[in-house]
Formats: structure tokens, sequence, C-alpha cells
């Protein structure tokens, strides 16, 4: 994992995450809650311990064969960097200056944040009794797992503590650490019906030159004052209905919306972020599992694949880490499923056969496929899990997030996606397309053909092709003779797209017309 250090960031967020108190108790040493008996340090990497002291005053941290001094500044702020550490434990960390502080229990291993709205934030209690995997997973023992929340003190992993706690980052966090065999901690801050705008601080959203671009080019055609004269207009309109309303003895008509500008919010813009993430920064985390994206952005002309990019950019600068940033695939579910034996996808959706007309609602799937091409970014496919707003099978996403960790971020032997587009070639009247992660191989389930491939001439009009796999490529044929453009299981939903690798993981939508890549 690459570090790099973000001094001022560290410092910005010792303002926040501190309490200095009293003044006898801004003399003595002190260390911020997510620092605690319990906690995970992250191995391989120069891990951050900071916290505040008396201006001026020698502090010294030791942990392990390590002895690592700084000097508070002249806010009493202060921060060292032990040297990367090996995976193990438990041992004590001391502070020490004026006076000594002690944490017990300190293990080294991998840490992960989850974060995002209720999928992330819905407690093991919660979806236990709607499913068993996570059930069973709860009656476990797990003492090289720790958990803490929104940046607060460190607990053990115990049969009190598992219950309230993220359901899928739980389940996450016993995946990868039996695979693993190694400490891991895990910091979950989430808030169930919460837009992304509201998960990134206020100056990482306005200092993003992606979101300055969208919202230039939404303003173009965005009349604010024509939106705020029709909605002076609705608001006449509701005072009188409210009015009548009283003399019906009727519930009152909700009130309409104040109108946003463009690249603004009804909300505060970061708030949440400040509450739940601000308080673990600088931690020293492996990555992020981020589960949101139902509740959009909340930023008037700022759409969430450009929004997100703003926000792993500004997450990254301020914990000061190029950490791995995987995001659970949103809509859920919409797809079949490969094994409908496997509980990882038993909740998946049931083959249909093909529709007669080829949809063309697949713009915000690929909304939210293309978070994927960010940087050091990775998408947990979610289209065969199962569908909902609230998904049932927690362990299952938890589990198809834990391979994807443990394939892209810590290079184990395994296939994490299933085909993904690589290009295409016109030859004749056929199309022979070409895909990355082909796996053990490229296959079709459910079904007696593959199906769910598009073709369309320089017209744009999308035809059924017929599919056939050779080798790592699938030839496409339909009647369009003279094919130019692609589209797979470019819909909303596309339970009649079967297009897997044999590794059991399905083809992510693509088309070759528009933003895919």
């Amino acid at each position: 994992m690459k570090f790099v250090p973000r001094t001022v960031a560290i410092f910005v967020a010792l303002s926040v995450t501190l309490s200095l108190g009293s003044n006898r108790a801004a003399a003595d040493v002190k260390l911020p809650p997510v620092l605690s008996s319990h906690m995970v340090l992250q191995r391989d990497a120069a891990v951050p311990i900071w916290g505040i002291a008396a201006p001026e005053e020698k502090v010294t941290v030791k942990f392990r064969d390590q002895e690592k001094t700084a000097t508070a500044d002249a806010k009493g702020k202060w921060v060292v960097k032990l040297d990367a550490l090996k995976a193990g434990g438990p041992d004590k960390l001391t502070v020490t200056g004026k006076n000594t502080v002690v944490l017990e229990d300190v293990l080294v291993g991998e840490v992960w944040v989850g974060s995002g709205q209720s999928n992330m934030q819905g407690s093991v209690s919660g979806y236990s009794k709607a499913d068993p995997g996570l059930a069973k997973l709860a009656e476990g023992t797990y003492p090289k797992i720790r958990l803490s929340k929104s940046g607060g003190k460190w607990t053990e992993t115990t049969a009190q503590t598992i219950p309230s706690f993220s359901a899928i980052l739980f389940a996450f966090g016993v995946g990868i650490q039996k695979d693993l065999d190694v400490p891991v901690g895990l910091m979950v801050g989430a808030v169930g019906g919460t837009p992304s705008g509201y998960w990134l601080s206020d100056d990482a959203y306005r200092s993003d030159d992606a979101c300055k671009s969208v919202v230039r080019k939404f303003s173009e055609t965005y009349d604010f004052e024509k939106v705020k004269t029709a909605h002076a207009a609705a608001i006449v309109k509701w005072e009188a209905a409210v009015e009548q309303a009283k003399k019906d003895n009727k519930t009152p008509p909700a009130k309409p919306a104040a109108p946003v500008a463009a690249g603004e919010s009804g909300g505060k813009i970061g708030n949440l972020y400040e509450t739940h993430i601000r308080p673990m920064l600088p931690y020293g985390i492996r990555g992020v599992v981020w589960d949101q994206g139902e509740s959009g952005t909340a930023i008037n002309g700022v759409d969430q694949y450009t929004l997100m990019g703003a926000l792993i950019r500004g997450w990254r600068k301020d914990f000061g880490q190029d950490f791995a940033f995987i995001y659970i695939q949103k809509a859920s579910g919409g797809g079949c499923a490969w094994d409908y034996a496997d509980p990882i996808t038993d909740k998946g959706e049931k083959f249909a056969p093909l529709p007669k007309a080829v949809p063309n609602d697949g713009t915000y799937r690929e909304l939210h496929v293309r978070i994927m091409n960010y940087p050091n970014t990775f998408m947990a496919t979610s289209s065969d899990l199962g569908p909902g707003v609230h998904p049932t099978n927690k362990s299952g996403y938890a589990a198809r997030a834990a391979r994807v960790a443990l394939g892209a971020v810590y290079a184990k032997k395994i296939e994490y996606y299933g085909p993904v587009y690589k290009s295409h070639k016109v030859d004749g009247e056929k199309v022979r397309v070409a895909f990355d992660h082909i796996g053990q191989g490229l296959a079709f389930k459910n079904g007696d053909k593959l199906q769910g491939f598009a073709v369309a001439g320089a017209d744009g009009k999308f035809e059924w092709a017929d599919a056939t796999i050779e080798g790592n490529d699938v030839v496409l044929s339909s009647k369009v003779t003279k094919p130019v453009s692609v589209r797979y299981a470019w819909a909303a939903n596309h339970q009649w797209a079967n297009f897997f690798n044999k590794d059991g993981l399905p083809a992510l939508p693509f088309r070759t017309d528009g933003a895919t890549k």
C-alpha cells in the first residue's frame, strides 16, 4: 500500500477529533477516541499516531521495538508515524509526555472502513433472521476481529458487540480474516437514506475540477430564476390547499421543497463526513467498502459518477493514503444467477426470456458501473445477488465484496469480475467482441443459448443478435448488415442476459455507443 505524507490533513483532523477539555486536561497527553485499547493497526505501512499535549511538550510513542518522538506545536498538536509493522499481537502501546497513556491489547493486521447508507448501516441483528448465513457467522467467535463505530473507541468482537454492528461489514471482515489469517479491524460510519453529497467534505467537493465542470455545463440550461418563480407560484397553491385541508379536516399536503441553485444542495454538503469520517482521520487503513447510491448525490446537477470521483479523491487526500475503494454495484439485483443453490446467489432473480424489443433504459445502471474506472477502485457485482432497495442477503453481498478484496487488493489467485468488455471488431456482417476477466473461460447459463447482446447500424436502431462463444471472444450476427455498435444487458433489469465466466460471475453490462469506458 502506498502511504502519502499529509501533515496538513493530519493536523486538520486533530482539531476536529480531539477535545481539549479543561486547561488542566490540555496539559496532559491525550489521544483521540479512535486510538484506543483493542484497536488494529494497519500492517506493512507507516502508521500515524497522533494527539494533543501541552504546547512544545515532547511526546514519546513506544510500540514493540519502536520508539518515536514528536514535539507538540503551539496549539498542542503532535503526530508520529510508526515504521511499517508486521501482523500479529496483542501488544501494548504507550504514549508518554508529562503523563503516560497506555493502550492494551493492540493488534496489527488489515483495517477497512465501511460507509454509505442503510445497506451498510443495517445491523447483524436486523438482518440475521432473514439471512441464515449471517446468523451462522454471528454465532462464531472472532478474537482477531475488532470493531469501531464512527471513529469511536475499539471493542472486541463478542456476542454483545456483534448484533449492533454493520451486517455487511462484519461479514466482509469475517471473510477476509479467514482467508488472510491476520487480525482485521473494521470501522463503520453509515447513515440510512443519505446521499453521497453529504459524505465528502465541502472542500473536496468545491475544489474538484470534474464537479466544477459538470456544474458549469448544467448551469447553461438551468434557469434558476424561472425555477424560483415556479416555486413561488407553487407555494401560493400549497397555502390554499393547506387552508382547504383544514376546512375539510384532512391532512395538509407537503410543502414544496425550496429550489436549489446549480451545484448546491438542499442539505449541508459534507455534514455526515464531518460527523462520521473526520474522527477517523488519519488512521492507517487498507481500504473502504462503500454501499450507497440509491439516494444519489443531492447536489443539483452533479451525477453520482462525477461526485463519487470527488469523494474517492477527497477521502484519499484526507487519509493521506492511496487506499483501495470497493463499492457495491447499484442497482441491486436485476440479473439472473449462475447457481441458485449457492447461498451467495440463491436470491438471484430467475432467468427470463428476451423481451421482444431491445430495452433502452440502462443509463442508471451504467452510471454506477463506470465508477470502477477510477484508479484503484473496484465494484462488487450485485446483479446476481438478489433485488430490492434493502436486499436481505447481506452475507452474500459481503462475500462478493470480500472476493473482490482478495482478488483485486490482496492479489489472491481468484477471479473477482465476470467478463468485462475490452474491444470489438466488425468483420463483414458479424462483430467479434473481446473481453477481460475471462477467468476459467466464457460461458452461458440458463436457457439453451447465449443471449442479451444487441447490434445496431449507423441508424442506432438496435436488434437482438445471435451470439456464439469462440474461445475468449463472442461472435455476433443479426439482421443488421452493416453493424456499428454493440450492447449487452443495457437495461435497468436484465434477467434475460445470461453471459458469465465459468467462475460463475455475471458479465458486466456495456454499450460501445456511449460512456461505458
